[in-house]
Formats: structure tokens, C-alpha cells, sequence
């Protein structure tokens, strides 16, 4: 979802308004864990949002954003309502660390009017468009490492989107809906704009979507094929070749109040003095859809494919694998390296070689650099995706379609949106042999814990355990193979000392 920063009033007073007023909670979520404040967002990017409010997650202590979607007319909601929920429940499964994440959200029902509530990220930094025009207030050039940086991200997120199957369009990508946090770190906004307006039927929500098309600062953004209702891939990398050049020039100038000229668009493009840009950016606007090249062709582009350093390749398989790691372990295995010791050596034959030793590494910066990997700042996009991305088929379909599509039960189920990150288990068998208890302890992505415990049998298989805490909301589905691994180990290990121990004895 679109979510930009509210404008705030500067001086004592405009603190002492916010303290006083702009804090002041209005509701509160049915399971308490989310306040609804009266500071509004401004928000104008995801069709059928009446009202988007700061709002405060007391789990985790962070700001959040509170979004309401109103049906005045409850027959309306009544006949939409299983398509809304079905919507809403595939929302949370979308995870990509250059994603504005969606988090929770419920249906009230009164009797005036019926509303959809959800949670999303809150993007303090501000959007693209901010950045870029403080940038060009402050007389200052973007930095080209920057620009190449955040394109990587943002070809990231729609080469994610662009793999899933079937493949989400985003839609509505522009400077607006692209928001930048304080590390550096690129996030995507209003990834289901066009979902919105299939699955939200009212002629109101409608009008929004056609009014946000229509406003004439951001037509240049669009393909020529936009109005036509295409549903392809390439209407994305038309926006996001936009969105590459005003990063690069900061901003494409207009007549006045007026669209974007096609003449303004190419001059934009001609004024860049690296070639490789220039290609890059014309490649994205090309007027046949069909010879645009996809998100994934991109980052091989010359202007982005870099050939990725070891210790990128090492801080990504670090990452990836943590939930094997002890917590801390990164901290304590610097600590016991001796400073003068060396690590790494480059011999040549004509002349000195080089040493590299542990002292030359800072625990501070590997730290920082870790998190950024893990926060999705350095993506590894020189690899070709493995298998697509599974995303329940009504992510993609028409409003006519999604008509047609009967929701197997009446009540979605609750499932878990947060990633396991870190596990350990313990298991002790009875002296007959005959049942073990299993004791797991789980660490979820919001640092929060789980610790769960139960009796196997020696017929029950690691794939059954871990269905089952799929099934019961324990882990997210995309964690039942990690996670199923890793109790395959571990109970095969303890097989073969339970059978050692016999055999001692």
C-alpha cells in the first residue's frame, strides 16, 4: 500500500498540537495490539482508501499505518465480502524485503455502514518524489552508486512480483509510490492497485482509480498501452524506466500544470551523459510492449551486472542459513580471532604479495553490513530464480473472473506471516522407546519467540510435523521445508544415539 509521510507543524506549537492531539488514540484493533491516532496520512495511491491514520503497533513499539476501506451500502459489502476476505488473506502472504509489508487486517460490520480495517509498514522517510525534490532544492546531483543501487531493488521487488505464479502486475508504480527509508533501503508501494479496483465494486472506488490515471502530474508514467487494460509485465518496466530517468535528472520538466510532454520525456533521456544509462532507460520506454525486456533481463543490464563480491555471497549465506546459527554467533567468533592472524593472502611472483588480516575487519561495519543484507539494501539478482513464486491464483484475476471462482471454505483461515529465523529442538525418548517428546523453540523475524513440545512416534516423518504446524499456524508455509530439514536432522541424530546408547549398555 501507498502510505506517504504527513506533514507535520514546525515550532512549539506544532509540537505541542501533536502531543496533545495528533497522539491521541481513537480506537483501538479487537486483538489490542494496534492504536489507531488521530494524525492523518496523506495517501492518495490505493483506490477505495477513505482514510489512512497513523497508528501505533504496542508489540512492537513501531508506527504503523491504520487504512480503512467503507462500504455505504451493506448489500454491497455482503455480496463482495468472501472476494474481500480471500483478497486480504493473500495480502499477508506477499514477503519481500523491498515490499511495503501488509500486516493484519479485519472486517467491522455497524449498522450504517460496514468498513475493512488493514495494517501496513509505515514509511517514515518519505517518497521517492520527497527525496528527489529536496535533492534538486539543495543544487545536488544524484549520486550514481545510489541510482544503480536503488534500481537493483526496485527490478528486485518487480522481478519477484513478475515471477510469482501467476505473475502480479503492479500497475501504479511511480515516484509517488516508491518510498525510501533512512538506511537506504527501497520499498514499493500500492503493489495491488489493480486488485483493489477489481475486487472493490462500488462506482465511488472506481472514480478514485480513474481520477489517480487522470491526474495529469503522473500520465507520463504509464505505457501507451495502460488504457487499453493490458495485464502484462511491461507496462511495469515502461513506469519503472520513468521512474530510472527523473532518479537520474531529478526531475522531468512540464508546461505548467500540464502532463509530461513525450518531447520532455526524450530530451530527459538525451540529456544523460553515461551511454550505458541512456540505453538503459530507452530500452524501458519503448513503445512496443513487446520489445521491452523483463525486470529479470534488466539487472543484467552492463549498467547494473556487477559480478557479486565473496563477502556479499558470505553475508547472504549467513543470512539465509541463521536459523542454524546460536544468536550472537557472528559477535563471539570475531572475538576470539586473534587481530594479527591472517585470514587471506595474495602471492605474486614479480613482486610483494599482500596479507589480509583480521584487525582489517571492523566488527562494526561486518555488523552493519550484515544487517543491511538481511534488511534487502544488496539483493543477489545475478542468479535466475529458481522456481516461481507461488501466490494464490486470485491475486491475478479479473473482477469477471474472480466472479467465477468459488472459495473452498467459508471462513479463510489464520495462517502465520512471520519467517522463522532462528531454531533449536530437544528431544529425550522414554525408556521403552516407544515415543519421544519434542521440545522446539522457534524465533520469528519480529524477534519474538516460540516454544512448542509434544510426543512423536516413531512412524511420525519430519514432512508430517511440520504440516501440521503449517496447518495450525505455527510456521508460514514457506518455512515447512527449512523447518522439516532441520527436524530430519535432528531426529536422525538422536536415532543414532539412542541406538549407540543401547548397544553400550
Amino acid at each position: 500500500m501507498t502510505m506517504s509521510v504527513p506533514e507535520r507543524k514546525s515550532g512549539s506549537e506544532g509540537k505541542e498540537e501533536e502531543s496533545e492531539d495528533e497522539s491521541e488514540i481513537l480506537e483501538e484493533s479487537p486483538c489490542g495490539r494496534w492504536q489507531k491516532r488521530k494524525e492523518q496520512v496523506s495517501q492518495g495511491n490505493v483506490p477505495g482508501v477513505e482514510s489512512a491514520s497513523l497508528a501505533m503497533d504496542t508489540e512492537e513499539g513501531v508506527e504503523v499505518v491504520w487504512n480503512e476501506v467503507l462500504f455505504s451500502d451493506k448489500k454491497v459489502f455482503k455480496a463482495q465480502e468472501e472476494k474481500i476476505k480471500e483478497m486480504f488473506e493473500n495480502l499477508m502472504q506477499v514477503e519481500h524485503p523491498n515490499i511495503v509489508k501488509f500486516h493484519k487486517y479485519w472486517l467491522d460490520m455497524k449498522e450504517s455502514q460496514a468498513r475493512v480495517i488493514f495494517i501496513t509498514e509505515y514509511m517514515s522517510s518519505g517518497s521517492l518524489k520527497q527525496f528527489l525534490k529536496k535533492t534538486k532544492k539543495n543544487h545536488k546531483t544524484m549520486n550514481v552508486k545510489a541510482w544503480k543501487r536503488w534500481c537493483t531493488q526496485i527490478l528486485s521487488a518487480l522481478s519477484y512480483l513478475h515471477s510469482c505464479d501467476p505473475p502480479i502486475i503492479h500497475g501504479n508504480l511511480t515516484c509517488d509510490t516508491i518510498f525510501i527509508q533512512h538506511n537506504g533501503l527501497i520499498k514499493i508501494g500500492s503493489v495491488w492497485h489493480r486488485l483493489f479496483v477489481n475486487v472493490f465494486p462500488d462506482v465511488s472506488i472506481h472514480g478514485k482509480g480513474r481520477q489517480l490515471r487522470d491526474e495529469q502530474r503522473n500520465l507520463h508514467f504509464f505505457a501507451p498501452e495502460y488504457e487499453a487494460g493490458e495485464d502484462d509485465y511491461a507496462i511495469d518496466i515502461f513506469s519503472f524506466g520513468i521512474c530510472a530517468l527523473e532518479m537520474a535528472v531529478l526531475e522531468i520538466q512540464a508546461n505548467g500544470d500540464t502532463a509530461v510532454s513525450k518531447e520532455a520525456i526524450v530530451n530527459a533521456g538525451q540529456s544523460l551523459e553515461d551511454p550505458l544509462m541512456r540505453e538503459f532507460t530507452q530500452s524501458c520506454l519503448r513503445h512496443e510492449a513487446k520489445l521491452r525486456p523483463t525486470a529479470h533481463d534488466l539487472l543484467f543490464h552492463r549498467v547494473l551486472f556487477e559480478v557479486h563480491s565473496l563477502k556479499l555471497l558470505a553475508a547472504h549465506c549467513l543470512i539465509n542459513n541463521q536459523y542454524l546459527l546460536p544468536e550472537n554467533c557472528v559477535e563471539e567468533k570475531t572475538k576470539s580471532f586473534d587481530p594479527n592472524a591472517v585470514m587471506a593472502e595474495i602471492k605474486h611472483e614479480d613482486r610483494q604479495g599482500v596479507q589480509l588480516k583480521y584487525s582489517h575487519v571492523s566488527p562494526l561495519e561486518l555488523d552493519k553490513f550484515l544487517e543491511d543484507v538481511k534488511n534487502g539494501i544488496y539483493p543477489l539478482m545475478n542468479f535466475a530464480s529458481s522456481r516461481p513464486h507461488p501466490v494464490p491464483r486470485a491475486l491475478s484475476l479479473s473482477q469477471e473472473q474472480v466472479e467465477t471462482v468459488k472459495t473452498p471454505t467459508p471462513e479463510p483461515q489464520e495462517t502465520e506471516t512471520r519467517k522463522v529465523i532462528q531454531m533449536h529442538c530437544n528431544l529425550e525418548s522414554n525408556e521403552e522407546g516407544t515415543k519421544t517428546h519434542l521440545s522446539l523453540f522457534l524465533k520469528m523475524d519480529d524477534k519474538l519467540h516460540r516454544q512448542l513440545s509434544c510426543d512423536i512416534l516413531p512412524t511420525d516423518t519430519s514432512k508430517d510435523l511440520a504440516s501440521e504446524l503449517v496447518h495450525y499456524a505455527f510456521i508460514n508455509e514457506e518455512d515447512s521445508e527449512k523447518v522439516a530439514g532441520f527436524l530430519e536432522d535432528a531426529i536422525s541424530r538422536h536415532r543414532v544415539r539412542a541406538l549407540a546408547s543401547g548397544s553400550t549398555q
